[in-house]
C-alpha cells in the first residue's frame, strides 16, 4: 500500500538497519529482529510509531507524537502523530528550536517539560495556548543519546487542574524517551539516516473497547512472513485465494495508520518476551469496519521467534447502524481519532446526500467538504484535544444553517447534525455564537475573533517599544473581541503606573495611577494572584468591589495579569460597551494573550535600557569633530536605523597619521545594538592604532582582520581604508568587502571607483588586501558610504548606487556640508529604515578648507 505521499507503508515488521538488530530496552543488548517476507520496511517509521504508542499508553494519554531533527539545523519536524489527524495539525508540523514552545524548550534544554493543565501552560508557554486554546495536559521528553539530540517525544492527555504531573508518569515518559534515543543511536550507528525530511505519518491508537465475540482467526509467522487463516476469516474478508496467504493479503485491507500500528505491535511483540494483545479496526469488502484483535506469543515448535494470532470480529451492523438510531430525528455519525468516518445513520445520508458506503472510512473533511472551513476545523481540533462537548453553527452553503454538536470520547468523536429550522434543534445546548455576541453571531465572525490572536502574536513579535506594544494591542486585540476600552499598567517599585489607555472617559483612570500592590482594586489583584478577572457587567464588578469608582458605561470588563516567565510586569484592562459573557474558550485565549503581551512589554523594557546604552556607546565612539587639514575638507554623517535596536556598527573616521597624510576610514559591523556598537569601538581603536603606527594600508586592514577573528569568532565587518596625501592628491586604498566609493570630478563627472579588495573582516585569517593607487585632483570629492545608504528592500543594490551617483553629480559646487546633507536627505525622510547609515566626504581644494 501507498500513502498520500506515495511512500510504501511499513505494514509489517522486517529488517531494521544494516545489521538487523535493535536493543531490547533502553540499556540491554541488541535483540534479533523479525523478518517478514514480502514487506518493504521503513525501519525508522516503525521504531518511532512503536515508541509513541508505548509512551501514550505509559502516560495514560489519548494522543502523542514524536518530533525528529530534520536536515535543516535547528528545525524539528513532526515525524509520527498518533491519535490525532495529521492534516488538522499542519501548522505544528515544523518547530524551530528557538521558538517559545514546550517542544522547542525540551529539545533545546535537554530537560523534560510537564504541563498538567491549561493554566500551567499559560504561565510558561502562552504561545502554545494562544494557538491551541483548549484544556489539555501535555508531557514532553527529550530524545537523546549521550550528547546527541534526536528530537522530542510528546504525549497529550486529560488535564488535572491544580495537580502537577506525578513522578511516576514523568519517569515513564523519560524511560520511553531514553529507550527511543538508544534505538535511534543504534540505527544511526548502522548507517541509517536518523532525520525526518517530510510530512508526519499518522498512526491509529489501539481501541480500549470491550472485546466482542470472535469469529475468524489467523496465525502470522513473523520470521517466515506466512499467514494462515481459518474459514471464518476468509468468509468475512471474501478471500478466495489459496493458502497460505502472504502478509499483503491482510494488510491490503488496512488503512495506512492501522498498518503502521500493526507493524509497531509486531515489533514490540517480538522483543517483549511475553504475550501482548491489541485491537485494530479492519475495513471489510462491504465498507464496514470490523474489529481485529491481535495477540503476540513465542513460537512453540522449538524455533526462536514469535507468531501473531489474530481474531476478526464482524460487528454485524458495520456502518448501517440500528433501527433505533435510524428512528432518531437527528443525523448522527462518528469518526475515529484520526478523523475517519466509522458510523453513519440513515438521517445523515439524507442530510448530506451521500451514501453510507461512500462515507465509510473517509476523512470527515474530505467526505464533507464544508468541514474543511478553518472555523469548523478549529472546533474539531477542540473536540479531539479536550473531553468537553462542543456546539456551533455551520453553513454548508446550501442556504440553511446546521446546529452541530461534537461529543468527544477516548476512541473518537460522535457528531450530531440538525438543521437550524428543525424543531429538534431547540433541544440542543446553546450555540457558541449568538445574536448577543457583539457582532460575532456567525461562525465566520467567531472564527475571525479567534484567529485575530495569531495576527496579534505576530505583530507583538515585531514591536520593540512599550508604545508599539500598546498600539498593537489596541489595533489587534480590541477589535478581535469587540472591546472599546484598553488600559495597560506597568509595575515599578511595587506600584502600578498607567502606561497606555484608550477609550476611557477623560480623567477616569487617574485615581488608579500609582496604586500600591496592597490596594484592593481588580487591576492589582489580578497581578498579585496571577488569575484573570472577568465581569460580565458593571453591576457585577461593583458588587465584587463595593465603593470602586465606576464609569458611566454598563458593559463588561476583563482584568488580565501581565506576567512574563513568572515575573510580574503589570496588568491589562479590557472594556466593553455592553454586558457580555466570556466563553471558556475566550477566557483561555485572553489569558494566553496576556502572557504574550507581558513578554513583549518585558522585551520592550529591556530594549529601552539596552537602546539607551547602545546610543550612548555609539555617540561616544563616533568622532565629534574631524581634523582640519590644509587643502582638504572632510564631512561625516551618521543616521541610525528605525527598526530593532536603532543603532548599529557603522562608523567613519579621519586620522592624522603623523606623516603629513590623512587616513579616511569607513566600516560596517554586522548586527545592531550594544554588541555591534562595542565591536565597532574596538575596530575603530584598532584601525587608529595601526594608522598612527605608520603601517601601510594593506597591513592596517590585514591586522584589523586578524584582531576581529581573535576578539569575536563568527562576527564580521566590512571596511574601506584610504590614505590621502593632501599636497599631491595621491591616494592608496585597501578594501575589505565594502561598497565601492564614488568620485565626483571637478568638472561634474561622477563615477564609481573600482578598488581592488579582499573578503570581509573576520572570515579568513590569511586573507590579503591589495592596494589601489589613484589621485584626488583639486576640486574632486570622494564619497565613502555604508550599504544602508544604497540598499532598499526588493531592489538591487546597483540601482541604489546609481541613484546615489546621480544625486552626487547633481550637487555641483555646493558646500561640502550641504552635499552631505543632500546625499542622506532621502534616507533621513524614510520612515522605515532597516539599517544604519554612515557617510564620509573628502574634498581636495588645493587651498585652505571651506565649508564645515
Amino acid at each position: 500500500m501507498r500513502g498520500p505521499s506515495g511512500r510504501a507503508h511499513p505494514c509489517c515488521v522486517t529488517s531494521y538497519g544494516a545489521a538487523g538488530t535493535a536493543p531490547s530496552d533502553g540499556t540491554g543488548p541488541p535483540r534479533p529482529e523479525p523478518r517478514a517476507a514480502g514487506w518493504a520496511a521503513d525501519a525508522l517509521t516503525v521504531v518511532l510509531a512503536e515508541s509513541v504508542l508505548r509512551a501514550v499508553e505509559a502516560a495514560g494519554g489519548y494522543a502523542g507524537g514524536v518530533y525528529l531533527r530534520s536536515g535543516t539545523p535547528g528545525l524539528l519536524r513532526l515525524a509520527v502523530l498518533a491519535g490525532l489527524p495529521g492534516p488538522l495539525f499542519r501548522p505544528w508540523w515544523r518547530m524551530h528550536a528557538n521558538r517559545p514552545f514546550p517542544v522547542a524548550e525540551a529539545h533545546r534544554s535537554g530537560q523534560p517539560v510537564h504541563l498538567g493543565d491549561v493554566e500551567e501552560a499559560m504561565r510558561q508557554f502562552p504561545q502554545l495556548v494562544a494557538s491551541l486554546p483548549f484544556p489539555f495536559a501535555s508531557l514532553y521528553a527529550p530524545v537523546v543519546n549521550g550528547r546527541e539530540r534526536f528530537g522530542v517525544l510528546v504525549v497529550l492527555r486529560t488535564p488535572t487542574p491544580g495537580v502537577p504531573v506525578d513522578a511516576q508518569d514523568r519517569g515513564r515518559m523519560m524511560q520511553e524517551a531514553r529507550r527511543l534515543g538508544t534505538t535511534l543511536a543504534g540505527l544511526a550507528g548502522h548507517g541509517s539516516r536518523v532525520a525526518w525530511p517530510g510530512e508526519p505519518v499518522s498512526v491509529q491508537l489501539p481501541s480500549r473497547t470491550a472485546p466482542p465475540v470472535r469469529i475468524g482467526y489467523f496465525d502470522w509467522d513473523l520470521d517466515s512472513g506466512t499467514l494462515r487463516a481459518d474459514a471464518g476469516l476468509r468468509d468475512i474478508l471474501g478471500e478466495t485465494g489459496p493458502l497460505p496467504w502472504t502478509v499483503a493479503s491482510l494488510t491490503s485491507r488496512l488503512v495506512p495508520e492501522d498498518a503502521y500500528a500493526l507493524g509497531a505491535l509486531a515489533r514490540q511483540a517480538a522483543g517483549s518476551g511475553g504475550p501482548a494483545a491489541r485491537r485494530l479496526r479492519l475495513k471489510g469488502p462491504d465498507g464496514g469496519l470490523h474489529l481485529l484483535e491481535v495477540t503476540a506469543r513465542p513460537l512453540t515448535d522449538g524455533r526462536a521467534g514469535h507468531v501473531l494470532t489474530g481474531s476478526l470480529v464482524d460487528l454485524g451492523t458495520g456502518l448501517l447502524g440500528s433501527d433505533a438510531t435510524d428512528r432518531l430525528p437527528r443525523a448522527i455519525l462518528a469518526i475515529d481519532r484520526l478523523g475517519r468516518i466509522t458510523y453513519v445513520n440513515e438521517r445523515t445520508e439524507g442530510l448530506l446526500g451521500l451514501a453510507r458506503g461512500t462515507l465509510a472510512g473517509q476523512r470527515l473533511w474530505e467526505a464533507v467538504p464544508w468541514f474543511a472551513h478553518p472555523y469548523h476545523e478549529e472546533q474539531l481540533r477542540g473536540a479531539l484535544l479536550s473531553d468537553r462537548p462542543i456546539h456551533f453553527l455551520a453553513h454548508p452553503g446550501q442556504g440553511e444553517w446546521l446546529s452541530v454538536s461534537l461529543y468527544p470520547g477516548r476512541d473518537g468523536v460522535t457528531l450530531v447534525l440538525v438543521p437550524s429550522s428543525d424543531p429538534a434543534a431547540a433541544d440542543l445546548p446553546p450555540r457558541t455564537a449568538t445574536e448577543d455576541d457583539d457582532g460575532l453571531a456567525s461562525p465566520e465572525g467567531r472564527a475571525a475573533a479567534l484567529y485575530r490572536p495569531v495576527a496579534l502574536a505576530i505583530a507583538l513579535s515585531e514591536a520593540v517599544t512599550a508604545r508599539q506594544v500598546s498600539a498593537v494591542v489596541t489595533e489587534e486585540l480590541l477589535p478581535a473581541f469587540g472591546g472599546r476600552q484598553l488600559a495597560i499598567y506597568l509595575l515599578s517599585d511595587r506600584h502600578l503606573y498607567l502606561a497606555w489607555e484608550t477609550g476611557f472617559p477623560p480623567g477616569f483612570l487617574e485615581p488608579f495611577d500609582g496604586v500600591r500592590l496592597d490596594a484592593r482594586v481588580p487591576g492589582v489583584e489580578t497581578l498579585t494572584t496571577g488569575r484573570p478577572l472577568f465581569f460580565e457587567s458593571m453591576d457585577q464588578l461593583g458588587a465584587a468591589y463595593p465603593g470602586l469608582p465606576l464609569d458611566a458605561h454598563t458593559g463588561a470588563r476583563a482584568f488580565l495579569p501581565l506576567i512574563a516567565s513568572g515575573r510580574p510586569v503589570g496588568s491589562c484592562i479590557l472594556g466593553f460597551d455592553k454586558p457580555r459573557g466570556f466563553t471558556a474558550e475566550e477566557r483561555t485565549v485572553l489569558t494566553a494573550l496576556a502572557g504574550l503581551i507581558a513578554q513583549a512589554l518585558e522585551r520592550a523594557q529591556r530594549y529601552d535600557s539596552e537602546s539607551a546604552l547602545a546610543r550612548g556607546l555609539q555617540d561616544a565612539l563616533l568622532p565629534h569633530r574631524l581634523p582640519v587639514y590644509e587643502g582638504v575638507d572632510t564631512v561625516g554623517r551618521y543616521l541610525p536605523g528605525t527598526q530593532g535596536m536603532d543603532v548599529g556598527g557603522d562608523w567613519y573616521d579621519v586620522i592624522e597619521t603623523g606623516q603629513g597624510r590623512l587616513a579616511l576610514v569607513i566600516g560596517d559591523v554586522q548586527g545592531h545594538g550594544v554588541a555591534a556598537a562595542a565591536t565597532m569601538g574596538q575596530l575603530r581603536s584598532a584601525v587608529r592604532a595601526f594608522a598612527l603606527g605608520g603601517h601601510r594600508p594593506q597591513d592596517v586592514v590585514r591586522g584589523t582582520n586578524r584582531l576581529l577573528i581573535d576578539l569575536d569568532p563568527g562576527q564580521f565587518a566590512s571596511c574601506c581604508y584610504v590614505v590621502l596625501d593632501p599636497a599631491t592628491g595621491e591616494m592608496q586604498a585597501a578594501r575589505a568587502g565594502h561598497p565601492q566609493p564614488l568620485l565626483r570630478r571637478a568638472d561634474g563627472r561622477t563615477e564609481v571607483v573600482e578598488l581592488a579588495g579582499g573578503v570581509v573582516l573576520g572570515v579568513d585569517g590569511a586573507a590579503v588586501y591589495p592596494v589601489t593607487r589613484l589621485r584626488l585632483e583639486p576640486g574632486d570629492v570622494l564619497a565613502l558610504f555604508t550599504d544602508g545608504l544604497v540598499e532598499r528592500p526588493g531592489s538591487d543594490i546597483d540601482e541604489g548606487v546609481e541613484r546615489l551617483r546621480r544625486t552626487f553629480a547633481a550637487t555641483g559646487s555646493a558646500e561640502l556640508a550641504d552635499t552631505a546633507d543632500r546625499l542622506i536627505r532621502e534616507a533621513r525622510q524614510a520612515p522605515d529604515r532597516p539599517d544604519d547609515i554612515a557617510l564620509l566626504l573628502a574634498a581636495r581644494w588645493g587651498a585652505p578648507p571651506r565649508g564645515g
